[in-house]
């Protein structure tokens, strides 16, 4: 049934063809936007006529007099009844969900929300490891106790892949009294778990499945996409509109779809996390996105798709790059399915490191990657991306691959690389608190290698392969703290601490 989900509402979407070609907000906002108005309300620029003349220049009138307050024409967020009700409406009928929350706190907020949707204080959890760190704030803000998931590592890639039926069942058996599965679908790298398996598991134990897609707002709207969460089965589930389609950032999605989850319990959580002041621009977007996808979705993504795959294709013939694609399905178990749009662009042949490609590409080309790490260089090609842009990244690394060929400089990192093959990922160490517990408790900053035994009040993510290896609450571990050091001496990059150095480490007082 879920499986033929799918099209059934590809053919509801072209039904509703006429109601989803409105864009309510945009229009209210718009036709206000035009009304000769004497404005005694909130924002103090009062539609641009106060803006400096600099910016107003720089950015034009419009988006000025679009930056409105809650005024009865262009309705409330936290109590809708109008135009912005109807908008979420059309977001719900267009993505398959039962209800749409706009969100201008980003994916956040809406992360954040998913914690605290099902868990109260005390309440066990299950997360993935590699959650954004977003998830563990919803963990201290809600009270929850964190049960983690290792996810799929792939060593080759040096990056970590998404859970595991198998694995998420065995998390349940160990933790029966979790009251919910959280899982991190697409990741960062564009892989996506096998969802429809891991819903059925969580059916099985009458669990709330909550799914952080936030790099996968366009699934919905091309068949050769992975599926999306809703249509595999997930009950509440955040979107970023704004990383990869037309939203201005911050601007995502919350949806739900199913009766597990308490619909008035997440409107009442987002009126705390979201602001009494919300941006009617970024909502606007929101509105114009969803109808963007919903009447062109399909043949903007056919384009962008063959554009990445052109890419794909042109730089693995490039020396000493690599970029995987879908050859490499079901290399691991966590590897289910590929968003062919995300560029993963592995450059240790060449005898670099991602950060220094990074670096290379876009001070010598003007190419701008979205990210790297130790082995890779991370590129996302979307709907805005021309034929221009595909060919500069070509050929971006072309000139980098000569240039270490002429310098002959492929060797000089090789032990460095040796020792990278050799770290291995350390133990979960043990939680003494709950992340709330530390994070609400008195701290001090200590040197590393003395902060051993101390309980962690940070949050510690290499990168690569993105996985924290320190939460708050946590057991600084010697084992956790000579991995973090080789990660850094090697030139990965730490997340998440003040003191990115690593020289000290923030700890709860004793």
């Amino acid at each position: 049934m879920i499986a033929s989900s799918k099209v059934f509402r590809r053919t509801l979407r072209r039904q509703d063809r006429a109601a989803q070609s409105r864009a309510p907000l945009f229009e209210a906002i718009r036709s206000y936007a035009a009304l000769p108005k004497a404005a005694f309300h909130t924002p103090g620029h009062k539609q641009g006529r106060g803006t400096p003349a600099e910016l107003l220049e720089f950015l034009g009138e419009n988006v000025f007099r679009a930056d409105l307050t809650e005024l009865p024409e262009v309705d409330n967020l936290h109590d809708p009844d109008g135009v912005i009700r109807e908008a979420q409406e059309l977001a719900a009928s267009a993505y398959g969900a039962d209800r749409s929350w706009f969100l201008v706190n980003g994916s956040t907020c809406g992360v954040e929300t998913l914690m605290m949707a099902v868990c109260d204080p005390g309440d066990v959890v299950l997360l993935p490891r590699n959650c954004h760190k977003s998830a563990i704030a919803g963990v201290m803000l809600s009270g929850a106790i964190p049960a983690y998931i290792e996810p799929d590592y792939d060593r080759d890639l040096g990056i970590a892949h998404g859970l595991t039926p198998a694995a998420v069942e065995a998390a349940i058996q160990r933790y029966p009294s979790a009251k919910g599965v959280l899982a991190v679908s697409p990741t960062y790298y564009g892989v996506a778990s096998d969802l429809e398996a891991i819903a059925a598991v969580v059916r099985a134990h009458n669990l709330p499945f909550l799914v952080d897609e936030a790099w996968g707002p366009h699934f919905a709207f091309h068949p050769e996409l992975p599926i999306s969460a809703l249509e595999a089965g997930a009950d509440l589930v955040v979107q970023s509109t704004h990383k990869v389609l037309a939203g201005m950032t911050q601007a995502s999605l919350l949806h739900v779809r199913g009766d597990r989850i308490d619909r008035n319990r997440v409107r009442n959580i987002l009126q705390l996390l979201q602001s009494t002041s919300p941006n009617y621009v970024l909502m606007m977007s929101l509105d114009v996105a969803r109808r963007q996808m919903a009447l062109q979705g399909e043949a903007l993504l056919e384009e962008t798709l063959r554009l990445a795959d052109e890419a794909r294709a042109r730089l693995n013939r490039v020396e000493g790059i690599q970029c995987f694609g879908t050859e490499r399905l079901g290399s691991t178990p966590g590897f289910h399915h590929l968003d062919r749009t995300r560029l993963t662009v592995t450059v240790s042949d060449l005898g670099l490191f991602g950060f220094e490609a990074d670096d290379w590409v876009n001070r010598h080309c003007n190419v701008q990657p979205e990210m790297s790490t130790l082995h890779n260089v991370v590129f996302i090609v979307s709907i805005g991306n021309t034929q221009q842009d595909i060919d500069r990244l070509v050929a971006s690394f072309e000139a980098l691959s000569r240039d270490r060929r002429e310098t002959a400089a492929t060797v000089e990192l090789s032990d460095r690389m040796q020792r990278l093959a050799c770290i291995q990922l350390p133990q979960l160490p043990p939680q003494r608190l709950s992340p709330r517990a530390a994070f609400f408790s008195p701290i001090h900053r200590l040197p590393l290698q003395e902060a051993i035994g101390k309980v962690c009040a940070e949050i510690i993510s290499p990168y690569p392969p993105g996985i924290p290896i320190l939460v708050p609450g946590e057991e600084v571990t010697s084992e956790a703290v000579e991995y973090l050091l080789l990660v850094h001496q090697a030139g990965g990059f730490i997340n998440g601490p003040e003191d990115v150095r690593l020289q000290t480490l923030k700890v709860v007082k004793d």
